[in-house]
């Protein structure tokens, strides 16, 4: 039988069985949104989110299946019964046309290299050129240099290494035997690097590349606030710090959360080209989702629009930097259809559209472990080819920045082959929102307090340390918004700020104590 009509009369028997096994799920909630009641009653059983709750002590390993040695679990019923409820047949002219996209995409990005990956100097950075903010658009990654001189850098790295030499009985980090990867949050350089002027002014012009296609949403994508991240030293010859290929932001919760799932709606909607159609732009449908409904220890429940860092060394590839699969929609896509699609028996290992069949019996979301970021390998996401696909980004030197969109499938080199260190500050772009305000005002009061962010491992972090910072470590540069970033003056409307953007500024104010 040809593959299309195998496929069309299966998901026919699926459709007949999800109207059977949810009709009574159904009957029982009330519609409140336009998504379907079987999701609905789905969610209902998802746990609630509990971002907020006092993490436990850890680390980086922590957030990772992969780092911290965990085993992929079974998952339960309910899964299956999800992927059945949200499935459609037009999600088969989906995924045929998304892998012969694929197949061509990523024999480019091969070819290509790190010459896809956008460059731009800070003094641009206000006004791309429309070739370039195509391309950042696509690739979902750019290396931004001069917002920060090197040896201002450089100095945050000397003043880093000797707090925690200073504080080393006390602090913490990963691999334990020689940390590279400190859980350190609130050290003088962290303070002066997230309210950097040139930081915040690269983040400003960043965020503005979002829009909301409502503008009562209640975001201001030109207000960057300060999420406060680690920082890390890895060493030359380094090979145990191998974070591989994932995306931030939860992972079962992409398709469990229906809000979040929202944003994936003209990939799931079906029909041809998917990847296309999606808009990993607009911040409508992302704002109010749940990407941590199980408390995972390094979980995000600030919107990063950007992940990002800003580099204290001189780095190049194959010195243990960033890699990235450059193209963010058609990873997307992907990542998104892959939970419906599995190999046929007898055909493992084949890329071919008739290679593979529906898959909504099966609970198996891969590489999906609950309280952990969504992690991707030859084996979970074959069709990416990550093993010759993930890219590195090209030499950074001391104060360049790279950010990349929240939704980019990343990695770290396994191992660091340069002949110095790879340091960077993890400085992420994001921008204020109601919850963001209600989160900056929680690690506000765990700053004063010296320990670590509210979605970070738990534990007595720096409280006992000497030396660490406070608000007058801000960088005198930046001025009211430097502190205005680390919640410690008032935000400010600027000309063009949507309705729902000058709203969110105002109830901030409120929560942090600045009306």
């Amino acid at each position: 039988m040809h593959m299309h009509s195998a496929l069309r009369s299966r998901s026919s028997a699926v459709r007949q069985a999800a109207a059977a096994g949810f009709a009574r799920a159904s009957a029982s909630h009330t519609a409140s949104t336009s998504l379907p009641a079987t999701a609905r009653a789905l969610s209902s059983r998802a746990p609630l989110c509990a971002a907020q709750q006092e993490k436990d002590e850890g680390s980086i390993a922590s957030v990772f299946s992969s780092l911290g040695g965990d085993a992929f679990v079974p998952l339960e019923q309910r899964f299956a019964d999800l992927k059945k409820s949200v499935w459609n047949d037009g999600l088969i002219e989906s995924w045929r046309t998304l892998l012969g996209a694929l197949e061509h995409r990523t024999e480019e990005i091969i070819e290509r290299g790190n010459a896809a990956i956008p460059q731009v100097s800070y003094a641009d950075i206000k006004g791309f050129p429309p070739k370039t903010l195509e391309e950042i658009k696509r690739v979902g990654t750019v290396v931004v240099h001069g917002a920060v001189q090197s040896d201002e850098a450089l100095a945050w790295k000397k003043q880093l290494q000797e707090y925690v030499a200073r504080n080393r009985a006390l602090a913490k980090g990963y691999p334990v035997d020689n940390p590279q990867v400190w859980e350190v949050y609130n050290s003088v350089a962290q303070t002066q690097a997230r309210t950097h002027p040139g930081v915040l002014g690269t983040q400003r012009a960043l965020l503005s590349l979002f829009y909301t296609s409502d503008p009562d949403s209640p975001v201001s994508v030109t207000t960057p606030i300060s999420y406060y991240d680690r920082f890390r030293i890895r060493f030359p010859g380094d090979a145990k710090f191998t974070l591989g290929p994932h995306v931030d932001g939860g992972s079962l919760e992409r398709w469990e959360d229906p809000v979040y799932r929202s944003a994936w709606r003209n990939i799931l909607s079906g029909g041809p080209d998917p990847h296309v159609r999606h808009d990993a732009w607009d911040l409508s449908p992302r704002l109010e989702a749940k990407a941590d409904l199980y408390n995972g220890a390094g979980a995000c429940s600030v919107f990063r629009m950007f992940q990002g860092w800003t580099a204290i060394s001189d780095t190049s590839p194959n010195e243990g930097t960033l890699r990235v699969f450059p193209d963010v929609n058609l990873a997307t896509a992907y990542i998104i259809l892959r939970p419906f699609f599995r190999p046929r028996r007898g055909r493992e290992g084949r890329l071919a559209f008739d290679d593979w069949e529906i898959d909504v019996e099966s609970t198996e979301f891969p590489g999906s472990v609950k309280g952990k970021a969504q992690e991707l390998s030859d084996q979970t996401h074959p069709h990416l080819r990550l093993s010759e696909t993930m890219t590195s980004v090209p030499r950074v030197q001391p104060g360049s920045q790279v950010y990349w969109h929240c939704d980019v499938v990343h990695s770290v080199e396994a191992q660091h082959r340069g002949l110095g260190d790879s340091s960077v500050l993890y400085i992420p772009a994001a921008p204020l929102t109601g919850p963001s305000a209600k989160y900056l005002l929680t690690q506000r009061t765990r700053f004063e307090r010296g320990v670590p962010a509210p979605d970070f491992p738990g534990g007595a972090g720096e409280s006992s340390f000497v030396g660490r910072a406070t608000v007058e470590d801000a960088h005198e540069g930046s001025g009211k918004m430097g502190r205005a970033a680390i919640g410690y003056a008032r935000f400010e409307a600027g000309e063009g700020e949507t309705e729902g953007g000058r709203r969110v500024i105002d109830e901030a104010n409120r929560i942090l104590g600045h009306a």
